[in-house]
């Protein structure tokens, strides 16, 4: 069946609404002999993948089994029965396990990507059940951009970028931030990522790394299949009839237009991130407009599918990100690495800590919600470190050791800086007694290397972002000298409660079920792992993972797996 390629009233098989891993259920269903196309509400292709450290979390995948991880999947469901613990149906993230394989395959054969393992880079609660230290997340490999030819400049742009062209992976991202520290470790990857940046671009080539290349692999497949993408065209409403979900209404400009789907639709329409009364009423009133999640994702494919018959789920989550409070008009710069380091600690705007600083950054917020909740506000939250810190350490991603932050910061009062305590105390608003205290507690706890407070390095991910030159815990170090402070707030990648759905990817009624002609993936869904994020990767991964089970499910042509859900 020949698809338009332009947005007009048609006919297909499925159609896919949203452009990231969304992409992945448009090449399941086009493998599986469906005729797709996938609709784009803004101008760019990628989502928030395009905008993502792109990791995908997938237990016992072929990548890591080619890399002798020795994961097998009885250990990935062990850890997910005790990290979800119950709070989504257990179908998820079984149906998540079954199809995790076929669909690392299935990208390898549609796509131009390559996967590597970050090995090392721990699970988010390795201590439990089925855990592991060594890490279950993968990436794809650095990929010439080029590959898009004509569309490369359809494709949503990064929310970083190096100072010079060099594809950072993020396993490659632990030892760039270390570069003063371990210039052994990190100059040789440096070097390397430069050398393929640079002379890539002498030799006409783009290579990207990170959710650049996981969207671009995913658009260059689509493209090779012929799929079309129609971008800046939005969905309108679902047409239902009697029950079932049979196209959507599209607006284009200053038309619109009907598209019928024999086999369905699939909502991959991101969260809810910039639709501030929904934030609101979820999630707190006093949150800002601060999402890393696209811009695009207000929502529509939410409203749509309640419309239709849909129940949401986990509406109160969300990939929760600490992130240094934005100046003005700009944007928060994330904190991943930062917190863990040591030298540094945070403060709420009593003075005193609040958590493990180095916890995986869901969990960070789910905390600092938990204190909204019980103290009615948001805290107000700092970074503190001192000027060893600063020397030694790459700071938000982007300044780098020595070099001083940004005067807007210290004009803004979101930065500050002093000689001591009480001085620091005075400049960020705090008790001053309080801060005293708080520093000399901790420097106490850092020198024995042993937080009794919160456990920060306790965990193997905690120590994944410390610093391995720093003994006895690489998370730990006593605070001197000159004093800086840089104000946090609770940014995030995006929500994650959405649609309630189930192990084939079909949007459920509140009766609980299935909604037929209808399915939601990604953030458009209830997350498949509850209130939890098992490890870095988790989103992309499991929308990949339902991806492909969607357009599968959509043809009829879903494998038998180990585990399958209720029909």
């Amino acid at each position: 069946m020949s698809v338009p390629r332009q947005p007009r009233s048609t006919t297909v098989d499925l159609i896919v609404i949203g452009s990231g891993t969304g992409l992945a259920a448009a090449l399941s269903a086009h493998e599986a002999g469906l005729s797709v196309v996938v609709v784009e509400k803004s101008r760019w292709v990628g989502g928030s993948t395009a905008r993502s450290g792109g990791a995908f979390w997938i237990p016992a995948n072929p990548v890591l089994a080619a890399e002798g991880s020795g994961d097998t999947p009885e250990r990935g469901a062990a850890y997910l029965e005790a990290v979800v613990g119950g709070s989504a149906p257990e179908e998820r993230w079984r149906s998540f396990l079954d199809h995790g394989t076929a669909t690392i395959e299935m990208l390898t054969r549609t796509t131009p990507m390559r996967f590597l393992w970050a090995r090392g880079y721990a699970d988010y609660h390795p201590e439990l059940p089925g855990g592991t230290a060594v890490g279950r997340s993968c990436e794809c490999r650095p990929l010439d951009l080029k590959i898009l030819g004509a569309d490369r400049a359809r494709l949503r742009p990064a929310v970083l970028s190096a100072p010079v062209p060099m594809p950072v992976t993020g396993a490659d991202y632990k030892w760039l931030n270390l570069m003063a520290k371990t210039p052994g470790r990190a100059l040789p990857r440096i070097m390397t990522r430069v050398a393929q940046g640079v002379g890539g671009l002498l030799l006409g080539r783009e290579y990207a790394a990170g959710g650049q290349a996981i969207a671009a692999g995913l658009f260059a497949g689509v493209r090779r299949a012929g799929i079309p993408v129609w971008t800046e065209t939005a969905l309108e409403r679902l047409l239902v009839e009697g029950n079932r979900v049979v196209g959507a209404e599209l607006r284009h400009g200053e038309t619109t237009c009907t598209v019928r789907a024999s086999r369905g639709v699939v909502l991959a329409t991101g969260g809810f991130d910039h639709d501030l009364p929904l934030r609101h009423a979820h999630h707190h009133p006093e949150l800002r407009d601060w999402s890393l999640g696209a811009d695009s994702n207000t929502g529509d494919g939410l409203r749509a599918a309640q419309q239709a018959g849909a129940a949401t789920d986990l509406m109160e989550q969300a990939w929760w990100f600490p992130a240094v409070a934005p100046v003005g008009d700009g944007t928060p710069q994330v904190l991943l690495a930062e917190r863990s380091l040591p030298g540094s600690l945070m403060v709420d705007g009593t003075g005193r800590r609040f958590v493990n600083e180095s916890s995986d950054y869901m969990t960070f917020g789910q905390t600092v919600l938990g204190i909204a909740r019980d103290g009615g506000s948001l805290p107000t939250m700092w970074l503190l470190f001192d000027q060893r810190y600063r020397n030694s350490y790459v700071f938000a991603g982007a300044h780098f050791p020595r070099a001083p932050l940004p005067k807007s910061w210290y004009d803004a009062g979101v930065a500050h800086r002093a000689d001591n305590p009480g001085d620091l105390a005075r400049s960020m608003g705090v008790d001053a007694d309080a801060l005293r205290a708080t520093l000399a507690r901790f420097n106490q706890l850092a020198a024995a290397g042993i937080d009794d407070d919160f456990q920060r390095g306790t965990s193997a991910y905690d120590r994944y972002y410390g610093d391995p030159t720093v003994t006895p815990n690489p998370n730990l170090r006593p605070l001197s000298g000159t004093l800086h402070a840089v104000e946090v707030v609770l940014s995030d990648l995006g929500t994650c409660g959405g649609i309630r759905a189930d192990g084939f990817g079909r949007a459920l009624s509140d009766a609980g079920t299935p909604v037929p002609g209808l399915y939601a993936i990604g953030n458009a869904a209830a997350n498949a792992f509850g209130r939890t994020y098992p490890g870095a990767g988790a989103t992309i991964g499991q929308g990949l993972v339902y991806g492909y089970i969607a357009g599968r499910h959509a043809a009829g042509k879903l494998p038998a797996a180990n585990t399958r859900p209720t029909s």
